[in-house]
């Protein structure tokens, strides 16, 4: 029989000072020449630590304990802090939270992509730092997370829950009372959700056993006033579905979109099952500058749109369109930045991996009559090639939005062998964008830095780089 391995017991280190906080949100401390990141405190704050991993150089542990806590702090203002695995940044002052994110731009573009500029564009911060995104997904759960006090309490609580997952676990889910991320009347819907299924002898899903009837609500909210759901269940259950969705209708009139999916994956994802609309359109529309793009189900589209137009205002005018340039869109996505430089372009190459991305970005040039883009779907490396290029000519502005992970070392190659005058990097990673810089400095100077908040409340910063080639 194989042996378990033991845990690692570490000792706890007392009355450590929180110097600095540093990438994904995390916190620095040292000790005995010991670099320890810290979750869930703030610079300033003095704790007991208890390490729970260590490396050869560093090690991650958890705050058991406040001796004194730091002039940096607020009153968190959602009752779910802490608990929650989102707003993990509530108790900053919204000031600290961009100096944290401007520090965590500089620092990554500076040590990681050697970056030297005489000054970083101050962070553009949201004018909202709360209520800001336009999209939410709920998960049901049978056996909803009770808080320690609860357990002790020895009372029974209604453990059926519609939330958020626990940070770090699939198969526990927090019941939300009252998000303070999307604007209403989202709150009351997803209230109304649950409350609606906790009446019905049908059960919420189980993550582990993989059954139950319930399983997501996403609601999804536009600047234009349009307003989505969908309600995903596991199994053709009509009575109780079509109840609900009933219920919605009339309880919410503002709802222009409802829609459901039976999904019988094991998975949550719906990309590949049939979305069915019950009531009204199957899409919803956001605007910008009097383009309107149609959101589906499906559709992916910045989850800030109020910011998103900021950002996309910086992104065109880093790329100092004058109507004459051909720009090349990589990750288009839906074709969103595409469609809005289009009027300041003389013609938009878009390329994006997705096919049915590609497709919203071909249905927003065409409900919004924009007829000088040309979209292509395929993996980045394998559409960027010198046969698009010879077919449409050569850039003189390449935007690019790549994941996380960034970009390709071979598209990265394919930008040095391409030369366009100008390249506007946009990224949500500024640490692959870093290292993606390093490798483009072989022909590019780096010469704007502008980051944006797109998440107040997080740790998460957009941000926009201009390059111009070194001619």
């Amino acid at each position: 029989m194989r042996k378990q391995k033991k845990k690692q017991k570490f000792e706890l280190i007392e009355q450590i000072r929180i110097e600095e906080m540093v990438a994904e949100g995390k916190c620095l401390a040292r000790h005995n020449n010991m670099v320890i990141f810290v979750d869930g405190v703030a610079p300033g704050d003095v704790v007991d630590v208890q390490p729970t991993k260590k490396k050869k150089n560093f090690m991650e542990g958890k705050p058991v304990r406040f001796h004194a806590y730091s002039e940096l702090r607020v009153e968190p203002f959602c009752e779910h802090f802490g608990l929650c695995g989102g707003c993990k940044w509530q108790h900053l002052d919204y000031d600290t939270q961009l100096f944290f994110k401007q520090k965590q731009v500089k620092d990554n573009l500076e040590r990681i992509g050697k970056v030297q500029l005489p000054e970083f564009e101050p962070i553009l911060g949201s004018s909202k730092d709360r209520f800001y995104r336009n999209k939410l997904e709920f998960t049901f759960s049978w056996n909803g997370w009770l808080t320690n006090e609860q357990i002790q309490s020895g009372q029974e609580y209604e453990r059926r829950a519609l939330g958020f997952h626990m940070p770090g676990r699939f198969d526990k889910i927090l019941d939300i009372k009252t998000c303070y991320l999307q604007p209403d009347p989202s709150n009351a819907i997803r209230l109304a959700v649950r409350d609606y299924a906790r009446g019905l002898d049908l059960p919420f899903y189980d993550a582990v056993r993989q059954e139950g009837y319930w399983r997501n609500v996403v609601i999804r909210t536009a600047n234009t006033g349009e307003l989505m759901v969908i309600v995903l269940v596991k199994y053709d259950e009509p009575e109780a579905l079509f109840g609900l969705l009933d219920l919605l209708h009339e309880r919410f009139p503002e709802i222009t979109s409802l829609q459901y999916v039976i999904n019988t994956k094991m998975n949550d994802t719906f990309h590949d099952q049939e979305v069915i609309c019950y009531k009204g359109l199957p899409y919803i529309h956001e605007e910008m500058e009097g383009i309107r793009f149609r959101v589906g189900p499906k559709s992916f589209y910045q989850t800030n749109a109020e910011q998103a137009y900021e950002l996309y205002k910086i992104t065109r005018e880093f790329a100092g369109l004058t109507g004459y340039e051909l720009v090349y869109d990589l990750y288009t996505g839906a074709g969103t930045i595409a469609n809005f430089v289009a009027k300041q372009s003389r013609e938009v190459i878009g390329i994006e991996y997705v096919p049915s991305a590609i497709e919203d970005a071909r249905i927003n040039s065409e409900i919004n009559n924009i007829t000088n883009t040309t979209f292509y779907a395929g993996d980045m490396k394998d559409i960027l090639t010198d046969n698009l290029i010879t077919r449409h000519g050569k850039p003189d502005v390449v935007i690019t939005d790549p994941p996380r992970a960034g970009m390709h070392p071979d598209v990265i190659e394919k930008l040095l062998q391409v030369e366009a005058e100008r390249i506007v990097y946009v990224s949500c990673n500024p640490a692959t964008q870093a290292r993606d810089l390093e490798l483009l400095s072989e022909k590019y100077d780096v010469a704007r830095v502008k980051p944006v908040d797109m998440f107040p409340q997080t740790h998460h910063v957009e941000n926009v780089v201009l390059l111009k080639f070194r001619s």
